[in-house]
């Protein structure tokens, strides 16, 4: 029966999938090519009733060819009896990229609909092809040119476009979005999270000239387990055959000609000796150029190869345990989402100065400029989808939703070095529909790259003192990857920590992905005065003493760097809407616990030499 109910399911998949996803797969490094920016101010009208998308019979005005009112049209009144009930340029302006919470005070805790408009110029050229860029909208997008809709994107954290050739007009354009960050329970994340839900276009926008047949995507890396196999692939985004391209590292001094096949595409494993090999210690990156007759495509790769061996990771071929701490894309100083790559380079450098080696992005893709800072900085990245908590796993809409995020993923950061690691998903409840949602996805990742480890940060359960972990999922990733909170969501006190003992049943690399609990920054007492700082410190100081006892450990990723904000999180005093466990406060200072795991790291920095 089950067996049934999966075919009849992955059937459904394939078509629910052309339906609700069709586009064209983001463009590989869209910031090497030519583009024109559209961040900046945009004008924005808050629409709870989303009057400007339904008529009062609730019917959309863009499916309706008679029906006006829609604020997508963007227009102007002309006459004075002509009735348009919305303007604008009279409306307030936020800046994009950036999410509205933390722009103004009403809309702090809004979920909704906010319209979003932009002038522009252009001058769009014969030849040419012309694509609407954009790094990320939270949570369902809607997008106008000059009052004709271009498309639809549902994901709020992975990038998309939409071709506009022939659609620009030579001198002003208007873009509209229609951004609705409303939570649904069918959706990537569903209704029950627990981070702040920005709205908005929370990315970039570009919009992008490209010629005719231009290169969509490209991957160059190591062959899997090889440190001398060099993987290279092509794709224009049309089949057009015999464009001839080149690839050059200059440094190694390697030029490869090409030409594209029947299909627009290149494929090549070729062997080059002397290669760098990208780690922490040394975050070596190559220039290298990807040429065609009208195109020259610059990045900066690193080369490393990751595997799973027994109970060890290795990284190039050496065993590494992952020093890490895992964040959320939030400035615990200024209220939103990271806004520059100065808030970037600064929340990475924290967790350098943790003595980090690995960083877990969670639960979402962050953004693109972080895994490039992550390359220069030397940190391994754990990426992660929204597949958090409770999903309507029997839902074929919702799987397509999830495989198409994943996808949309790793096409771009596949050539990042730092990443070493594809998440599925966070803290899933066990079923057999979630096991073949989850089990689906991990072959997804796997069949899209196979040159990274596959993981989810699972859960464990307790019989008496022991935690066991027993997930079938565990069968069909790579590292026993978990999280747990003794001391702070069971046990009345850190000294309880001390009595717990594992059953772990796969024989695989263990890697904690949280464990940690809440301390009020500046608030002390003794340590089993919940969210006093000593509290937290005796929490890790025992908490690193039960998990050193796993033989097969490997790696711990404590729960959080920084304080961050939550709706969950309503406590008055301790809490104020922020979830309080981070090592470092919102302000930035450094609490108790976060010098009891710098400690600990640098005695495994010490070990792992």
């Amino acid at each position: 029966m089950f067996k049934l109910k999966l075919s009849v399911l992955l059937v459904c998949l394939s078509i629910f999938s052309s339906i609700c996803f069709a586009q064209v797969s983001s463009i590989q490094n869209i910031q090497a090519r030519k583009i024109q920016s559209l961040n900046g101010k945009w004008n924005y009208i808050i629409d709870p009733y989303e009057n400007g998308y339904y008529d009062y019979r609730h019917q959309p005005y863009d499916q309706s060819k008679t029906a006006t009112g829609g604020f997508f049209d963007d227009k102007e009144q002309k006459d004075k009896s002509e009735l348009i009930e919305y303007n604008f340029d009279g409306s307030p302006q936020m800046n994009v990229p950036g999410d509205w919470n933390s722009q103004s005070e009403k809309l702090e805790l809004y979920e909704g609909t906010i319209w979003l408009r932009r002038k522009f110029d252009a001058q769009p050229q014969k030849g040419k092809r012309y694509f609407v860029y954009f790094g990320a909208v939270n949570y369902e997008a809607h997008v106008y040119l000059n009052g004709k809709k271009i498309g639809t994107h549902k994901g709020g954290f992975t990038p998309f476009q939409f071709e506009v050739t022939g659609k620009l007009k030579a001198g002003s354009n208007s873009i509209v979005v229609k951004a609705d960050n409303t939570r649904k329970p069918d959706e990537i994340p569903t209704v029950n999270t627990d981070w702040w839900n920005y709205g908005g276009i929370t990315r970039d926008v570009y919009l992008a000239e490209l010629p005719e047949h231009f290169i969509s995507d490209y991957k160059l890396q190591l062959e899997k387990g090889s440190n001398n196999s060099l993987s290279f692939s092509l794709k224009l985004a049309d089949a057009f055959a015999g464009q001839e391209v080149s690839l050059t590292i200059p440094e190694l001094n390697l030029k490869k000609d090409y030409k594209t096949d029947s299909e627009g595409k290149i494929s090549e494993v070729f062997i080059w000796n002397n290669l760098s090999l990208w780690s922490p210690e040394s975050p070596k990156l190559y220039t290298v150029n990807i040429k065609s007759a009208n195109e020259n495509i610059e990045d900066k790769i690193g080369f490393r190869t990751i595997e799973v061996k027994g109970d060890s990771i290795l990284l190039n071929g050496k065993s590494v345990f992952f020093r890490g701490i895992s964040m959320h894309d939030e400035n615990p100083l200024l209220q939103g989402r990271l806004r520059s790559q100065g808030d970037m380079r600064m929340m990475l450098q924290w967790a350098k100065d943790l003595n980090c080696n690995y960083i877990r992005l969670a639960h979402y893709p962050h953004n693109e400029e972080m895994m490039r800072l992550a390359d220069e900085m030397g940190l391994l990245v754990w990426a992660e989808v929204p597949v958090y908590w409770t999903i309507s796993w029997e839902n074929p809409v919702t799987y397509a939703n999830a495989k198409q995020q994943l996808t949309d993923l790793i096409s771009r950061d596949k050539n990042r070095a730092s990443v070493v690691v594809w998440s599925i998903g966070n803290e899933t409840p066990l079923s057999a529909p979630r096991l073949s949602f989850m089990s689906n996805l991990a072959e997804t990742a796997r069949s899209l790259d196979d040159t990274r480890l596959v993981a989810a940060a699972l859960e464990v359960h307790r019989e008496s003192n022991t935690m066991i972990l027993n997930d079938p999922l565990g069968e069909k990733i790579d590292l026993v990857s978990f999280n747990e909170y003794a001391g702070w969501y069971f046990g009345s006190s850190p000294s309880e920590i001390l009595k717990y003992d594992f059953n772990i049943k796969y024989n695989k690399p263990v890697v904690i992905t949280e464990f940690g609990g809440d301390a009020l920054g500046g608030f002390h007492a003794d340590e089993n005065t919940r969210w006093s700082e000593e509290y937290q410190e005796a929490l890790y100081k025992n908490q690193l003493t039960m998990l050193s006892k796993i033989p097969a450990l490997r790696g711990i990723i404590p729960w959080i760097l920084t304080d961050f904000r939550s709706p969950r999180r309503q406590h008055p005093v301790y809490q104020n809407f922020w979830n309080r466990k981070g090592l470092m406060s919102e302000t930035g200072k450094k609490k108790k616990a976060y010098f009891v795991l710098k400690n600990f790291y640098d005695q495994m920095q010490e070990k792992y030499k």
